[in-house]
This record gives C-alpha cells, structure tokens and sequence, in this order.
C-alpha cells in the first residue's frame, strides 16, 4: 500500500509529495517498506532516529544495505557515523538523526526525504538482484539442452558413487565407509 505524504522543506520553500510503500504507528513513527533487503523506521517524538530492520535474515547483503543506507544519511548530514550502533533487534542498526539548526524543516521529514532518494538510488541494484535470482531459478527449473540430459541416457546402476543408500551422511562416518568399501575391494581380489 502506496502511502502519499507531502513533506514542506522551508529552505526552498516547496512542497515535495513523496511516494513510498509507508506506514505510520499510533505513536507517529514512519515504518518505510520499499526496500527489498530491510525496513526503515523513522522515530519521532524524544527518539529522534533511524533504524534499519532485515526483511528476514541477516544476511551479508542486508548488512551492506544498511551500510548503505547510513552512509547516503552521513553524506547529507543527517547523521553522525560515530553513532552508528546495532539495535537492541538482532541485525537491526540505528543512529539518532541530528538537530537541524539551519533549516526550519523537521528533521524527521528530511530523513523521509533523503531516505526515498537512497531508494531510488538503490532501485537499479534491486532490479538487478532480482533479475539474477529469475535467471538462477530458471537454469534450475528450464535448463538448457546442454546442462541437462534425457531421461534413459544415464547408466542405471544399483549403487552408484560414493553415497549408499540407507547410512548416515556425516562427513566421519562416510570417510570410514569410504575406507572400508575400498578395503572391500582390494580382499576380493
């Protein structure tokens, strides 16, 4: 669900109407949902600051999104990445959002502000992940006729490999079968 909000920046004196996949809480913060590795919460009220949530785990990527993330709020001033903490949620980083003194515009609008332009800065690496997800998948589901075989070509064979049917697979216990098949081998002969 699109949300539409219209954010007044008294510097320049326009109005920006912002469309972002948002929600507000009962308290007032900003749950943000567009990103596809996190979610952004900007906190009002006493706790002014910006917090960013993995989606599902935390993963080496969702870590440099929110690396990221930071980064594009420290090069516009919005906050100091001394602060940079993790959160009391596993994987989630925070950093308060700094006092604006200048500028007459809230600084939580011009977090919101500054984190839809990190989104639209971030929609070519998006579109890119997904694209390759959809062309790993499709290599697994439809694979060409050079990665696959038909049925039948394959030399059907009771026992096959290293791996027998019905024991244990820890990596112990199948370098003892290993030894012990070979050790099989050479008493037959």
């Amino acid at each position: 669900m699109a949300i539409t909000g219209t954010i007044t920046i008294d510097r320049k004196k326009q109005k920006v109407t912002l469309e972002l996949q948002a929600r507000k809480t009962i308290d007032g913060n900003i749950m943000i949902f567009d990103h596809m590795d996190m979610d952004i919460v900007v906190m009002s009220g006493e706790d002014r600051k910006v917090i960013a949530f993995p989606k599902k785990a935390l993963t080496e990527e969702v870590y440099r999104s929110q690396s990221r993330l930071f980064e594009y709020l420290y090069r516009y001033g919005l906050v100091d990445m001394a602060f940079v903490r993790g959160g009391n949620v596993h994987g989630a980083l925070e950093a308060p959002l700094l006092e604006s003194t200048e500028v007459d515009t809230s600084n939580v609008d011009l977090a919101i502000y500054n984190i839809h332009g990190f989104l639209k800065q971030e929609k070519p690496y998006e579109d890119f992940m997904t694209d390759y997800e959809d062309l790993v998948n499709d290599e697994y589901v439809d694979p060409d006729d050079q990665d696959s075989t038909a049925l039948g070509e394959v030399p059907q064979a009771a026992e096959k490999g290293s791996i027998r049917p019905g024991y244990n697979y820890s990596p112990y216990w199948m370098s003892y079968m290993l030894e012990h098949k070979k050790g099989n081998q050479g008493n037959e002969k």
